[in-house]
């Protein structure tokens, strides 16, 4: 299949007042006119002036050789010749000027071509591949804990200096001998639906799970390199520092691009790597590129900021609810702030559209059920949720996983009117022998999360056997109509994200982003379910499908497709407002867990 490359890039500061990173994305073409792309993220060392000296003296180099002698019938023997080139700049330049001496710089380069990448890395500079949502490193880590890594994996364990860090480079381009250089004369095949990341080491601030969880809601590498700088300058971490990312989409040839060109805004400080090794990158805040398959350009620094849609609701009332006594805590145990007052739900659309149920409901809806455990006390309170008719999935052309939209019947069942929490879940886990997520920050009120798809299952199970009821996850069909109560608009209370309705990255909740809150923050949807919308994403039982084609009409649990892949609902806390809708889908491995994932539970009514 022929592939196109869809790219980004942009940079901060940090806690810094300069900037000593650099990168350049390049367009290229081969003998017969086909497009392919170079690549490179420096980061500079020896401080101010000398560290971004010596990453844009590398970067002019590596570009310089890079274009010159491309195509090359060994791309990774270029890549190697041109690490040798930067090396050498750098080692002329401290030769004219001794006061240098100390500069240098780590950095990936990479040639994206057809449908394969060759890189080569020196330092600590990380190449990414994800891939249907799993995040992989596939350079070399040249500090001195990747050294101790690679010999653990490689089977011959070193005791680690006491005296020495992790984080010391064992590599680096100074101008001195190069002690490593990555650089695998095979390239790495890619497929659509590939990302790429090359970044500076700043972006360790976030983890794996941080990481994939903005890359599975940012359709544009635009939408992900600025989501990725807003998480790195909201995590406020000491001494942050410089934090550079290029994304890049690997892509079906011939798809409408999702990204535009970037706009220029006033903040922009300069455009382009300097031709002379003297001259300064600039002090812009930010930088961005954008280009688009075959039309590629040279670019550093484009202002681009992520643009958070208006809040056109009143502040929610942000209050914490116990689920054992019903009792309203105040938010200042969790976040410091006072109630606020309730905002009265606006929306341009009547009453949700469910449809009476054809039969006498076995129970009434809303009603609470409580199952007693055999090993004492009572399982997790759920509620009745009405038999009915809606439309489920999207209308927009731009969620094509959404769809088609169609016309779902939905029979009564009941559903955990929280997600299930730390405490429900250590009770089963301590019963079960199996293992407890990490729960730090977290509350035994807090949604668990750090559970794959077959603890949630397992969980699942061992509630019908203490209750001789029938417990599972929800089918994707009945977690939607469960979560948007059986109407059209994107969220539960209506057509805009407002403020202050949910926990997630951007709700503006007031509460902390880098966690779950604790259960029932917030007010209850029509059928009287909390947290539908946010706090932790939550397993469905279906397999994943690319798209609602050949789905049942009954709200049935849809197996075939892929089943290493399970979908999951909802959005987190780290996700974005317009990813909690209703609608939206994910999906993940089955036997990962992911610190932003954890379950709610349906039982069946009979």
């Amino acid at each position: 299949m022929k592939l196109e490359f869809e790219f980004a890039g942009s940079q901060i500061n940090g806690a810094r007042n300069y900037q000593e990173d650099a990168f350049l994305i390049t367009h290229l073409t081969d003998n017969n006119g086909r497009p392919g792309a170079f690549v490179i993220v420096a980061d500079g060392m020896g401080g101010h002036n000398a560290g971004n000296l010596a990453s844009n003296m590398a970067t002019q180099a590596f570009n310089r050789h890079v274009s010159a002698n491309y195509p090359a019938i060994n791309p990774a023997a270029m890549l190697k010749e041109a690490v040798t080139k930067a090396n050498e700049s750098i080692k002329e330049t401290i030769a004219e000027t001794p006061a240098l001496k100390g500069m240098g710089c780590t950095m990936v380069a990479a040639i994206l071509e057809q449908d394969k990448i060759t890189w080569a890395s020196v330092g600590d500079s990380h190449l990414y591949l994800i891939r249907n949502n799993e995040l992989q490193k596939i350079n070399a880590d040249h500090s001195y804990g990747g050294f101790l890594d690679r010999m653990e994996a490689a089977g011959s364990p070193i005791d680690a200096e006491p005296t020495l860090s992790r984080n010391m480079l064992m590599s680096a381009i100074t101008g001195e001998d190069i002690n490593e250089i990555d650089v695998p004369e095979a390239p790495l095949d890619l497929a659509a639906g590939d990302r790429v990341l090359i970044c500076s080491d700043g972006l360790d601030t976030l983890s794996f799970d941080d990481i994939i969880q903005f890359s599975d809601w940012s359709k544009s590498p635009k939408e992900l390199v600025n989501t990725l700088m807003q998480a790195v300058e909201k995590a406020d971490m000491p001494r942050q520092d410089n934090t550079t990312v290029i994304a890049i989409n690997v892509k079906a040839a011939g798809l409408a691009a999702e990204s535009t060109p970037a706009e220029i805004t006033s903040e922009q400080d300069v455009t382009a790597v300097p031709d002379s090794p003297l001259k300064s990158r600039g002090k812009g805040k930010r930088g961005a590129f954008i280009g688009i398959a075959a039309a590629l350009i040279v670019c550093i620094g484009a202002a681009l900021f992520f643009m958070r849609p208006e809040a056109l609701f009143g502040p929610a009332r942000v209050a914490e609810v116990d689920p054992d006594t019903m009792t309203t805590l105040s938010d200042e145990d969790e976040t410091g702030a006072a109630d606020q007052a309730p905002a009265e739900i606006v929306s341009a659309e009547p009453a949700p559209p469910v449809s009476p149920p054809a039969e006498t409901a076995a129970r009434p809806s809303g009603e609470i059920i409580e199952d007693n455990l055999k090993s004492g006390g009572v399982g997790p309170r759920m509620v009745v949720i009405p038999a009915g008719v809606f439309q489920m999935g999207s209308a927009s052309s731009t969620h094509s996983d959404e769809r088609p939209r169609r016309e779902v019947n939905v029979a009564q069942f009941a559903v955990s009117q929280y997600e299930i929490t730390v405490a429900q879940y250590e009770r089963f886990a301590a019963a079960s022998g199996r293992r407890q997520p990490a729960a730090r920050g977290l509350t035994q009120n807090s949604p668990v999360r750090s559970v794959s798809w077959n603890d949630a299952r397992a969980y699942a199970a061992w509630l019908s056997a203490e209750t001789g009821q029938r417990y599972r996850l929800a089918s994707e069909a009945e977690w939607e109509y469960m979560a948007s109560t059986g109407r059209r608009t994107p969220f539960w209370w209506g057509y805009e994200q407002g403020a202050g309705r949910a926990h997630c990255f951007d709700c503006e909740s007031g509460l902390d982003t880098t966690r779950p809150a604790r259960i029932g923050n917030f007010e209850a949807n029509a059928f009287g379910v909390y947290d539908t919308a946010g706090n932790v994403a939550e397993w469905a039982q279906d397999c994943w499908h690319k798209n609602y084609t050949g789905a049942p009409a009954d709200a049935s649990v849809r197996e075939g497709g892929d089943c290493s892949l399970r979908v999951v609902r909802g959005g987190a806390y780290r996700s974005p407002a317009q990813s909690i809708r209703s609608a939206k889908r994910d999906k993940f491995k089955a036997d990962q867990a992911y610190e932003y994932i954890g379950i709610r539970v349906v039982r069946e009514i009979r």
